[in-house]
């Protein structure tokens, strides 16, 4: 199974399933004698964790990591970085019944077609549980990016139909006081409160999280095909149930005249407005790095769905077990985990264009 690595200069690649003895991965091109805080990377396994609320899978994972290679005496060592992550409350009885069958919009069809052969139990390789380990490498490159001066900061800002408008008070100090991880208290109540009614009636909800990526420098983006937000939207791309992803002004540009959608320049060299979110001709511009990503609702459900089965029979199936109602507040941490991985990446390959 091929596609399981992202970056050239800071590289992952991940393996496991949701079932298996464990996930994991290795990180590749991480500069030597970097001081890393283990604690913090732990922190970020933390957020995305299951279990963490009543509104997310109550699958229990403790997600603790264990570094294998590439660390010394709290710094890097130049080397790969290898690490595990146990799994240890798999419960694969719960997906006996889907063996044979597909589950609506789930990617049991395609996996089946594609290779003959596929790992049913939590969706295998296809399980967001893959995540953690972007997570890990993603926790890695926060660290990095924060000695240069970046920032990356995600939150949730839309469940259902309940949104974030420019009328509402946003508090970055308040994404992690809440379970739907919403700067907005009063929206995140409500969010909450939505979630929990879907998940009563055994169904899901999709959602949208807002990345804001600060103290980027101009220059990153390797024009034409490897520009900064085709790398960025593919990376974000590649988590689970994302559907769109939109830089700066995004769908809404179609709207505008080219007058109003110009972000026009100030003396200092920043703009007077961000419609480009901060990437222009596929290059960072040095303004902040702005985009929104949409969040389809899970496929698996428990209401009773039609269906096929591999043998081309019509079955019912309706999903059992722990799943997420809404997987919006678990995906922050990964947004920003896949953001900050390509970010380093293009640090790093700019330093090395440069004599």
């Amino acid at each position: 199974m091929a596609g399981s690595s992202i970056g050239q200069q800071f590289k992952l690649t991940t393996f496991g399933e949701s079932h298996g003895a464990a996930i994991g991965g290795v990180v590749d091109g991480v500069p030597s004698n970097i001081e890393l805080d283990l604690n913090l990377i732990q922190l970020e396994l933390d957020r995305r964790k299951p279990g963490q609320s009543a509104i997310v899978t109550q699958r229990k994972e403790s997600d603790k990591v264990q570094f294998l290679s590439g660390i010394f005496e709290g710094k890097t060592t130049g080397a790969p970085i290898g690490f595990m992550i146990p799994n240890d409350d798999q419960r694969s009885g719960d997906y006996s019944h889907i063996k044979d069958s597909f589950r609506p919009s789930h990617a049991d069809f395609t996996y089946e077609t594609k290779y003959g052969h596929r790992d049913y139990r939590g969706g295998g390789r296809s399980s967001a549980r893959e995540t953690a380990s972007r997570v890990v490498a993603g926790a890695i490159a926060k660290q990095i990016l924060d000695k240069i001066g970046v920032s990356v900061i995600a939150y949730v800002d839309q469940v259902g139909a309940i949104k974030l408008t420019n009328e509402d008070e946003i508090t970055i100090s308040s994404i992690e006081e809440n379970p739907v991880r919403c700067p907005n208290p009063e929206k995140a109540t409500q969010m909450e409160e939505l979630i929990r009614e879907v998940r009563k009636d055994g169904d899901t909800i999709g959602g949208c999280i807002k990345c804001q990526i600060t103290g980027v420098p101009i220059g990153l983006g390797e024009p034409v095909f490897d520009r900064l937000n085709a790398d960025l939207g593919k990376a974000i791309l590649s988590i689970n149930a994302v559907k769109a992803v939109e830089f700066g002004s995004g769908f809404s540009s179609v709207e505008m005249r080219g007058s109003q959608h110009n972000d026009a320049f100030l003396r200092d060299g920043t703009t007077k407005t961000n419609h480009s979110g901060g990437i222009q001709g596929g290059i960072s511009n040095g303004m902040p790095i702005d985009f929104r990503i949409a969040f389809k609702p899970v496929a698996t459900i428990v209401q009773e769905q039609n269906s096929v089965d591999k043998f081309g029979n019509e079955v019912i199936v309706s999903g059992k077990g722990r799943h997420d109602p809404c997987v919006v507040p678990r995906a922050v941490p990964i947004v920003e985990a896949m953001s900050a991985i390509v970010l380093l990446d293009y640090y790093l390959r700019n330093k090395s264009t440069q004599i």
